[in-house]
């Protein structure tokens, strides 16, 4: 049974990732082969011919076109069908691949690993500041964790674990007892604290140059099936803004595009929205060094979960307080994987049967 919200839009892979080559990925635990065609719109098929499954990536291209290296046959970059099998002028119907649908934004690659006909645009993450002069956009790396995509998602709809995952990075000790808020009602859910009238976190004494305590947020928001945005950042506490009014502090958002590879394999990929040091490439530096040290603990905690789901349990795991979010979480995923494995008939009631809801 799978574990995969397929009707979604997924990250397939950063726009500076594919070029005019045949290049392989996993998304889903399915092989896709990607690459850039003539016109630099990107292609993405199946990555198995439907002959005798050499993947379409140990071929070549020929134009807008693949052909596979065992036996020549032909597959057409956009739609998937076969264009020639050498030696016979027939084509059989059942000579195929697989297309998948690609919408490329922001320097970030899409693709929809469902239903093609359910495939909507307008549905993608996206967020103004992506456009906004008053804020500088930075892509980060690709974090391969070896966990399962649930696990690496929750972490990300969780400000309780910063304060004892990264307690030199993202968080310290002031935060411990601080109470989390949690709001499940909208499209995505979102957990939140502000710690009032602190020391600075290392984030921003290496960063937001603050030489006083500050008040500190953190909003985390999670869409499924595997998008999150943090909303973080600091402001004097002398300023004592509001929390509306994040705007006047530093803020950083930063973005985690969760590309589920396998059962127990997922790719973050990772990028920071600011509204500081605009045009100061040292400051992109500083923070990706930084980010990279609180993400490599958090892939540290998470593989080490993930080693200890993969043995046989003793026991149902505990919840508590904190679990609120990715409880509900994991409720919407599973709400999704019903819906994908029935077949809605109802929409349109048969005269038989009156409904008086």
């Amino acid at each position: 049974m799978s574990i995969f919200v397929k009707n979604a839009w997924y990250v397939a892979a950063w726009s500076t990732e594919i070029d005019d080559q045949l290049r392989r990925f996993t998304i889903l635990d399915e092989h896709i082969v990607m690459f850039r065609k003539s016109d630099g719109s990107v292609a993405a098929l199946e990555d198995r011919c439907p002959h005798r499954h050499l993947p379409l990536s140990k071929g070549k291209r020929i134009g807008d076109t693949v052909q596979c290296g065992y036996h020549g046959l032909t597959f057409d970059g956009t739609t998937g069908m076969c264009t020639r099998v050498p030696g016979q002028t027939n084509l059989p119907r059942s000579a195929y691949v697989t297309s998948y649908a690609i919408e490329e934004r922001h320097g970030i690659v899409w693709i929809w690993m469902g239903d093609p006909e359910t495939a909507d645009p307008s549905t993608i993450f996206d967020m103004p500041q992506f456009t906004d002069p008053n804020w500088a956009v930075h892509h980060g790396d690709a974090l391969h964790v070896q966990s399962n995509y649930l696990n690496v998602a929750e972490n990300l709809v969780d400000p309780a674990h910063v304060s004892f995952v990264h307690p030199t990075t993202l968080g310290n000790a002031a935060s411990e007892n601080v109470p989390v808020h949690v709001q499940t009602e909208g499209e995505a859910i979102v957990a939140w604290r502000w710690i009032r009238d602190a020391e600075p976190i290392g984030f921003f004494k290496n960063f937001g140059d603050f030489d006083g305590n500050v008040d500190r947020w953190h909003y985390y928001y999670l869409y499924t099936p595997c998008t999150a945005m943090i909303d973080f950042g600091s402001a004097p506490a002398e300023a004592a803004i509001g929390e509306d009014e994040r705007d006047k502090g530093v803020r950083i958002f930063a973005l985690h595009f969760i590309t589920p590879v396998t059962e127990t394999y997922s790719i973050d990929r990772w990028m920071h929205v600011r509204n500081t040091a605009l045009d100061d490439p040292q400051a992109e530096e500083t923070m990706d060094k930084m980010f990279r040290t609180a993400f490599q603990e958090d892939k540290e905690i998470l593989e080490a979960v993930q080693a200890e789901e993969n043995r046989p349990a003793k026991r149902r795991p505990i919840r508590i307080a904190i679990d609120k979010g990715p409880l509900v979480y994991r409720k919407r995923i599973n709400e999704l994987l019903e819906k994908e494995r029935t077949e809605d008939l109802a929409s349109d009631p048969s005269p038989a049967f009156v409904y008086h809801d």
